[in-house]
């Protein structure tokens, strides 16, 4: 593993919105040149630094987690679902329009489709978007994001047991739990380890 592979694992356990993420990638590549001056291998620098989720989890120690209310999660969810409803009301007509006889079909059973269809949407678009950037466009809009108890990223396992309510057709009694917890975590992310945190700023890092 080369310096520029070690210090891009690093950074990829940290949320993209970490504030000063640039500046940790230049002190690391820093430190890794100056052990190597003095005399050791990469692969013994490297093995000094450790596991790169630990040493991610050590410089976002620094990061306060700063919980976010049962409002502003459930305006952010509002908006996801109402995009994902704008996504399936076309998918859903079009379906209908292929599958009903003579198209004729009613409001009300387009509507019901629609819902239906935007189920699934959202739960594979959360997934991907939480895993991949680590939000959803209703939380970037709020300015919240998921993240794991550690402030790392979360991994593709969670973001999937973060949608199990959806699937399992739970998800009031999973919610439920967040008016509850400390910091207004659902049951799945107690049970995934992960939650829901305020946007850092630089201002705060400092």
């Amino acid at each position: 593993m080369t310096a520029n592979e070690y210090v891009d694992r690093v950074l990829d356990c940290m949320p993209r919105e970490t504030p000063m993420r640039e500046q940790i990638a230049m002190e690391l590549r820093a430190l890794i040149e100056e052990r190597m001056r003095g005399g050791r291998s990469i692969a013994e620098v490297i093995a000094q630094l450790g596991d790169p989720e630990k040493l991610a989890e050590s410089y976002l120690a620094a990061v306060p987690l700063e919980r976010v209310s049962f409002d502003t999660r459930a305006a952010a969810k509002s908006i996801d679902i109402a995009m994902s409803i704008v996504v399936a009301v076309p998918i859903a007509t079009a379906v209908l329009w292929l599958c009903v006889p003579n198209h004729q079909f009613t409001w009300i059973l387009a509507c019901g489709a629609s819902l239906v269809c935007a189920c699934p949407i959202l739960m594979v678009y959360t997934i991907v978007a939480e895993r991949q950037v680590d939000r959803t466009m209703g939380k970037r809009m709020m300015d919240i994001l998921v993240v794991q108890e550690t402030g790392t990223r979360i991994g593709v396992g969670q973001a999937i047991v973060r949608q199990l309510p959806w699937m399992l057709q739970v998800f009031w009694i999973d919610a439920f739990f967040a008016l509850f917890t400390d910091r207004h975590q659902r049951a799945f992310e107690l049970l995934s380890k992960t939650r829901v945190v305020q946007q850092p700023t630089p201002e705060v890092n400092r």
